[in-house]
């Protein structure tokens, strides 16, 4: 469905994105994530011919971006950072605008502006102006611009970003609607977002893949792990220093000097000596409770502190 390898981009002297290799199947849902600035927008943009790469190749349902742009463009509905909208023109009008653009077949545009309009949410206010619109109805008509065609394959970059609690939620449930009808990428630095929609994920940082396969198997990079929340009444300096002297704990991160969390290995009885080291050192007992690595565990492991 997607592929691609080797792909490059340089700005000037600096190396946006680097020797990126990755292969997309029908169907799948991937989470494209990286903390701001790892070239996740840049990535997208060569993927919908936005923009030439420096080197590599993409290539989607088998057409090369740059050699067959018009094939590739027919197969793709991409949602900017940014909506791309008229906000002079009513909801339906700009969308069949669009359609039109995109050569979709004169007598498939009307069913598919409906369709766009319906699962977007978007019936209600289909007669209003688009500058009169919420930001999170603003957002909705970007999304129903990208599927107004029909296309195969979605390309979403950051599509919550700036909305509020509820429109975030309202947009995660538009995209777990569309499972299954499309190929969806969905580029994002939200974790929750991710693992609420995606089954695969691909982290980009640096400009660099560092890790791609399943929320699940990426998960289990911790295996053997655990994560331990340690809540006392009242601070304590040489506490970290003695938890640190326990084998088998291989982190301590103090959250406040009341708050730590610890990174473990697996066993009942670390667990039992953490509580008796707390309790002998007299700071008392708040909470101890343990948890499993997830995917920002993962996700931090591979990006935060890491030299540019």
């Amino acid at each position: 469905m997607i592929e691609v390898n080797n792909l490059s981009k340089s700005y000037g002297d600096r190396l946006a994105i680097d020797q990126l290799t990755f292969k997309i199947e029908k169907g799948d849902v991937v989470g494209l994530l990286g903390p701001n600035g790892a070239g996740k927008s840049t990535t997208m943009k060569i993927i919908t011919g936005f923009m030439a790469p420096t080197s590599g190749e993409a290539r989607v349902c088998g057409f090369d971006v740059f050699e067959n742009p018009i094939e590739v463009k027919k197969r793709i509905g991409y949602l900017p950072e940014t909506p791309p909208l008229y906000t002079e023109m009513t909801v339906q009008d700009y969308l069949k605008f669009v359609a039109e653009l995109k050569q979709v077949d004169k007598m498939k545009i009307k069913s598919l502006v409906d369709r766009a309009l319906t699962k977007a949410q978007l019936l209600a206010v289909r007669s209003r102006l688009i500058k009169n619109l919420s930001k999170g109805f603003k957002q909705r008509v970007g999304i129903a611009q990208a599927l107004v065609s029909d296309p195969e394959i979605l390309i979403l970059d950051e599509p919550t970003v700036g909305l509020d609690p509820k429109q975030v939620a309202e947009i995660r449930d538009l995209i777990k609607e569309l499972r299954g009808e499309h190929t969806i990428i969905l580029s994002t630095h939200i974790l929750p977002e991710v693992q609420a929609t995606c089954n695969k994920v691909i982290i980009i940082h640096q400009g660099k893949i560092v890790a791609q396969d399943s929320i699940e198997q990426l998960e289990r990079m911790n295996q053997g792990s655990i994560f331990l929340t340690v809540k006392i009444k009242k601070s304590n300096a040489a506490l970290a220093s003695a938890l640190k002297n326990i084998n088998g704990i291989s982190e301590i991160e103090a959250i406040t000097d009341q708050h730590y969390r610890i990174k473990m290995i697996e066993k009942d009885e670390l667990i039992e000596q953490v509580a008796t080291e707390v309790i002998r050192s007299g700071a008392g007992l708040i909470e101890l409770s343990p948890s499993r690595a997830n995917l920002e565990d993962v996700f931090l492991k591979l990006t935060y502190g890491q030299n540019s």
